[in-house]
């Protein structure tokens, strides 16, 4: 039975007068914010002001960074050469890791974003590539990965500590992977849709399938996405659910 975990958010997905999500309030909620690096969304500005709140609040802080896709907000997939995805990925992490050091606080994890994340889930010479990015920038850094995965494999392969997570508002196909976006029923709106999925994985110990599948497996982390009309509420119904199951809530690199 899992007694600790942690909750993270995607964060800092404005960019320039471009307001998206909720941050301060998730800020609130969640143990560990995955700052956007500019290259999905996300500004200079943006990435400060978040790291500053995200310190404030007693937030671990974590680098999101995503294929060079401002207009589709990193959710296209790109083929890129590996020496230019792997400079990509130092640069942006790098960014984040500097204003982070300059607001007085640490850089964590990285977590991949979008189409960037989902392709190295599947592609294992893409996730070789992510993990020897962080790796050699900063081999102490926590791969953010999801469970399952080929990205977590690759962390682990790379010498990276590797944190799995699940997702609160994602469905589950039958191989364990996130159904895609395009599909009907991939992504739960409701509160009580997110808290129902989230119960029933801790319960059965592992990801379950919209076929009803169960496929054991351990996670470390639970993300409740920040830019959807009910992020808020959904989070908050998911931290008080497992507040009231006993279950405790930490910054990522405590659960480890």
């Amino acid at each position: 039975m899992i007694d600790t975990i942690n909750l993270n958010a995607d964060l800092g997905e404005s960019f320039g007068a471009w307001e998206m999500g909720s941050d301060a309030e998730l800020l609130r909620i969640v143990g560990t914010a995955n700052i956007a690096c500019g290259f999905h969304a996300g500004d200079p500005l943006v990435m400060r002001r978040t790291v500053r709140q995200a310190l404030a609040a007693g937030v671990s802080l974590g680098a999101h960074p995503s294929f060079p896709d401002l207009q589709g907000f990193g959710r296209r997939a790109m083929q890129l050469p590996a020496a230019e995805l792997e400079a990509m990925l130092i640069y942006q992490i790098g960014a984040l890791a500097g204003i982070a050091r300059s607001e007085g606080g640490r850089l964590t994890h990285v977590k991949p974003h979008g189409a960037l994340n989902n392709l190295a889930c599947e592609d294992v010479a893409l996730a070789t590539q992510v993990a020897s990015a962080i790796r050699s920038l900063d081999p102490s850094l926590i791969l953010l990965a999801p469970a399952l995965s080929k990205l977590a494999l690759a962390g682990e392969a790379a010498g990276l500590r590797v944190a799995a997570e699940i997702f609160a508002d994602r469905a589950y196909g039958e191989s364990g992977h996130l159904v895609p976006r395009s599909q009907v029923g991939a992504v739960l709106h409701t509160a009580d849709e997110c808290v129902a999925h989230v119960r029933r994985m801790l319960d059965a110990g592992g990801i379950v399938t919209v076929g009803g599948r169960l496929i054991r497996t351990g996670f470390h982390s639970i993300c409740v996405h920040g830019d959807g009309p009910q992020a808020v509420a959904a989070a908050s119904a998911i931290r008080a659910a497992l507040l009231v199951s006993g279950i405790r809530l930490l910054p990522l690199p405590e659960v480890l």
